[in-house]
């Protein structure tokens, strides 16, 4: 199928990273611009970023580093720099959308399609799928024109961000001063000296480790602890049945919906012009044209002989059914001008030059109800189920509230089972399911919760899902003994004057080597360089890099916590190995992805000045609660 995606890999690649890109970033659903409740949060130039968006896109990057992350602290993924970063992605966003309009960029129609065609969840076999397509847009509450908008002004955004970044250059001067600099080889030796090597000059004054039991009480304290009971309301739990008579009334009054366009089925053989060069491809099409006129039977064979499509050629060029709007426009304006049966003229485009075979015309026809009856089942629960949740979510949080000293009203109620937890702590765990939220363990643990057991407020723990829950059992924070924690504490305090000892001696006798007093012992020769440091701790790598080579042997120290401290003699600077192409490549494109990234940062740096961008940092404020 989609004849002008199997004919070029490249542009199948292009197109994954344009749609993956803006996706990752903002999501399918943040180019919406409706406002939800409450002031917005943010607005650049006339366009404003609302409080239900921003939550949106918020809750989007929770989830997707949750997935890749696997357990993280929930605190890193709510906190003031984590909700600034994903605004700020937003209001980048905005920006480009802004000057894009501007300059008039707009994406075609056979751009929106090929991408749309390479993404891999709407295809099956390795082919676009139209039923593929709507099913999965369905799951997601989007229609095909709404996510068709925003696949267009995805691609527009990407051209322009591409063009700027495009300016950002590295001239071959530098790129090459730079390889040079990551390959180049110093011989380095070193001396360390450990810290266990001073433990035995160490002698901590008569009560120091009581002194520091005293001072710092806090870390020696048993956490409070909590066993807890809860209830989880979820849309999914929400039972809801629909009566064929809706299902028919719903099939009725939306009949366009489940019209099946007319599809044709063709075999092609492709000359690629890329291959050959424009004329060379025509001439060799014409020729091949004239074997197919010859033998019409064997076109299939013909096809495996010549064709230039990859995908389709082993098949003896059999493309599939295709609809309108699903191949590059040549191509369709001919197949679907041709009759079963007829074999077509040269057709030119883009990719090069088709002979085009209709084998099968499926004409229009309305889909019937007994075939798209379970769709329509699911959407239509699924709606009823939203309906439902929200007057059965609004019904929850009153009722959990108003009678807050037990969870069995509101289980008996909603039929929800209450569960039981082992012991849980202040840190908010992912591994702890429902009771892995940070704001459920914050209100759980608030002083009002603690005190009187109550019920906490029905959180939300993530989209359409409410817990509410209250402490059944109660341990307070609790000081050790310092009778159990003496050993330990004078096992640091000594390793921690053995690390100053270690630290003084160390700078005293560098400051010797740099003077011209070098009588170390020294270790065996590193060869070290900046691509490859593994023998250097990661404290010596920036010391050891930075000595400078004019004059050798020359000597610098770090001090390694917990170790002691490490001097290191330069003896010999040289050029590292020559690096192969492969290599060679890969790092000068890093280079330059990284120049067009400053380059398109800049850019952003200045529509920000060109355009008004308004924080509302009270609203941002609101919004984290």
């Amino acid at each position: 199928m989609f004849d002008a995606v199997r004919n070029n890999k490249k542009i199948v690649q292009v197109f994954l990273v344009l749609i993956a890109l803006p996706f990752a970033f903002f999501g399918l659903d943040s180019y919406v611009n409706g406002g939800g409740a409450g002031a917005d949060v943010a607005k650049v130039g006339n366009i404003k970023i609302s409080q239900q968006e921003f939550q949106q896109s918020l809750r989007e990057q929770q989830e997707r580093l949750r997935a890749q992350l696997g357990q993280v602290d929930p605190k890193m993924l709510d906190n003031p720099e984590f909700r600034k970063a994903i605004l700020n992605d937003l209001v980048d966003q905005r920006l480009l959308v802004l000057e894009a309009g501007k300059r008039r960029l707009f994406a075609g129609n056979d751009a929106v399609v090929n991408a749309i065609a390479s993404i891999e969840a709407f295809q099956q076999d390795g082919k676009f799928s139209q039923e593929r397509y709507e099913a999965v847009l369905r799951s997601q509450g989007m229609s095909p024109a709404g996510f068709e908008a925003q696949v267009r002004q995805d691609l527009t955004l990407q051209q322009l961000a591409g063009t700027i970044a495009r300016t950002g250059t590295l001239s071959t001067t530098v790129s090459e001063r730079i390889l040079a600099l990551q390959t180049e080889q110093r011989e380095v030796q070193e001396v360390l000296l450990a810290t266990a090597d001073y433990l035995g000059k160490v002698k901590l004054a008569d009560g120091a480790a009581r002194k520091f039991y005293d001072d710092n009480s806090k870390q020696f304290e048993t956490p409070d602890q909590a066993r807890v009971e809860y209830v989880v309301l979820a849309q999914n739990s929400v039972e809801v049945k629909v009566a064929d008579s809706e299902i028919k009334a719903w099939y009725d009054g939306h009949k366009d919906r489940y019209q099946q366009p007319e599809e044709r089925r063709a075999s092609h053989i492709l000359i690629a012009s890329e291959k050959l060069g424009k004329d060379k491809a025509r001439a060799k099409a014409e020729e091949v044209l004239a074997e197919v006129q010859k033998k019409p039977a064997a076109f299939g064979e013909l096809a495996r002989k010549y064709s230039d499509d990859p995908g389709s050629a082993a098949q003896g060029g059999d493309l599939g059914f295709f609809g309108r709007g699903m191949m590059v426009k040549p191509f369709e304006d001919a197949a679907f001008g041709m009759k079963e049966g007829e074999t077509s003229g040269i057709v030119e485009s883009d990719f090069g030059f088709h002979i085009i075979r209709l084998a099968t015309v499926r004409a229009a026809k309305e889909k019937p109800l007994a075939e798209v009856r379970g769709e329509i089942e699911s959407e239509l629960k699924a709606a009823a189920a939203a309906r439902k949740f929200a007057e059965a979510a609004e019904a929850f949080s009153n009722l959990v509230y108003e009678q807050s000293d037990s969870l069995q009203p509101a289980a008996d109620q909603f039929k929800l089972k209450i569960e039981q937890s082992g012991w849980l702590g202040r840190q908010a765990n992912p591994a702890n399911g429902p009771l892995g939220n940070a704001k459920l363990i914050e209100a759980l643990f608030s002083e009002e919760s603690v005190k009187s057991k109550r019920n906490t407020e029905a959180v939300e723990i993530a989209p359409n899902t409410l817990v509410s829950a209250r402490i059944v059992e109660y341990k307070p924070a609790a000081l050790q003994p310092f009778e159990s924690l003496q050993p330990t504490i004078e096992k640091m305090l000594a390793s921690q004057e053995a690390q100053k000892l270690a630290k003084a001696d160390g700078e005293a006798r560098l400051a010797a080597l740099k003077s011209g007093d070098d009588k170390l012992a020294w270790g065996g020769v590193k060869r070290v360089s900046r691509m490859d440091a593994r023998q250097l701790p990661p404290a010596a790598l920036q010391p050891v890099f930075r000595m400078n080579a004019g004059k050798l042997p020359a000597y610098t120290g770090v001090e390694l916590p917990g170790s002691g401290y490490a001097l290191y003699r330069l003896n010999k600077v040289g050029a590292g190995d020559k690096l192969d192409d492969v290599r060679r490549q890969g790092l000068i494109g890093q280079l330059r992805s990284l120049a067009a990234q400053e380059e398109l940062e800049i850019y952003l740096s200045a529509l920000r000045a060109r355009y008004k961008v308004e924080i509302n940092e009270k609203a941002l404020t609101a919004s984290e609660r």
